[in-house]
């Protein structure tokens, strides 16, 4: 499992025009998943995620997490964090987990994070969508696990 954390000022995602997840201050995930993830790889990162401390304290130090803010998160599946792009200009995407096992995955992975007290917008799965964010800082991490 594949994620790139991006804290954010404001996020949102559209399809066709239409905005279909939205948030103020906090993360912007893009997630990837391989075809042996599962309930391990989903819990450290929801873990990881929900407890990360890259917002500034009083001190200007990065201190506070989502919840210490009101933080959200906007969370995008991206199943092209599994490119290869080692062999010719043409990416390979067969290190990537097929729709039928990435779909429930990525929904379970969502479920957990709002369960965790966060607020939680997507996307949706497999479609054409067209992302606006404004990045703070920029502070981007990359987990995978």
């Amino acid at each position: 499992m594949r994620v790139v954390l991006q804290r954010v000022n404001h996020a949102q995602v559209a399809i066709e025009g239409e905005v279909v997840g939205k948030i103020g201050r906090g993360y912007m995930l893009l997630v990837g998943f391989a075809p042996t993830d599962g309930d391990d790889q989903l819990d450290y990162l929801v873990h990881k995620i929900v407890n990360l401390r890259v917002f500034e304290d009083e001190d200007g130090k990065m201190n506070q997490g989502l919840r210490d803010v009101g933080g959200a998160i906007l969370s995008i599946s991206q199943f092209t964090l599994y490119a290869d792009t080692k062999h010719g200009n043409r990416p390979g995407f067969s290190k990537a987990a097929k729709p039928a096992i990435a779909e429930p995955l990525y929904q379970r992975f969502n479920e957990k994070l709002a369960a965790s007290g966060i607020h939680v917008e997507t996307g949706h799965f497999g479609a054409n969508m067209q992302v606006e964010l404004e990045n703070d800082g920029p502070v981007t991490i990359v987990y995978e696990k």
